[in-house]
């Protein structure tokens, strides 16, 4: 794991981290991830970096309270400014160690200066297979939240 491309947590589903179905809130996992993402985004740009979006969310499985859990958030794609970070989280029994996906995204940055402007960003360059393909697929949902973003302004002005 390369330190500035990739950060890991690992910890312990809590009791108050439950919904009323008993199993860990989404918006918990969703502050999860943010957080993670936002260590991956300044550690790689050495900078404040705040959250522009999150796309491809995919829950798979829920979480339950006392299953460990690891969110793990690398670099998959940069933009002069703009970091599209892969974000997965899983879990399982922390006495067995044996983590299975709950969920995963993109999640996208953007690396500001301390009076608030962008700032450029270390170009990030897959060299292994698995990086190359993340890298497209972090393209593509760049694209859709692009592509998404303008539909609805579109939308609006025809109201």
């Amino acid at each position: 794991m390369d330190s500035k491309s990739e950060v890991v947590f690992r910890f312990l589903a809590e009791p108050t981290d439950v919904n009323f179905g008993g199993k860990v809130h989404g918006g918990i996992v969703m502050k999860w991830i943010d957080q993670a993402g936002y260590a991956c985004a300044a550690g790689w740009s050495g900078s404040y970096s705040v959250t522009v979006s999150v796309a491809g969310v995919r829950f798979k499985r829920p979480i339950l309270v006392g299953q460990i859990v690891e969110v793990s958030a690398k670099i998959a794609h940069t933009g002069k400014t703009s970091m599209q970070i892969f974000v997965r989280v899983r879990c399982g029994d922390p006495q067995k160690q044996v983590l299975t996906e709950s969920n995963h995204c993109i999640i996208s940055f953007i690396a500001m200066d301390q009076a608030g402007y962008p700032i450029p960003v270390p170009l990030f360059e897959p060299s292994t297979e698995d990086e190359k393909k993340l890298e497209l697929y972090a393209i593509k949902m760049k694209e859709i939240a692009i592509e998404t973003e303008s539909l609805l302004h579109r939308t609006i002005e025809d109201e």
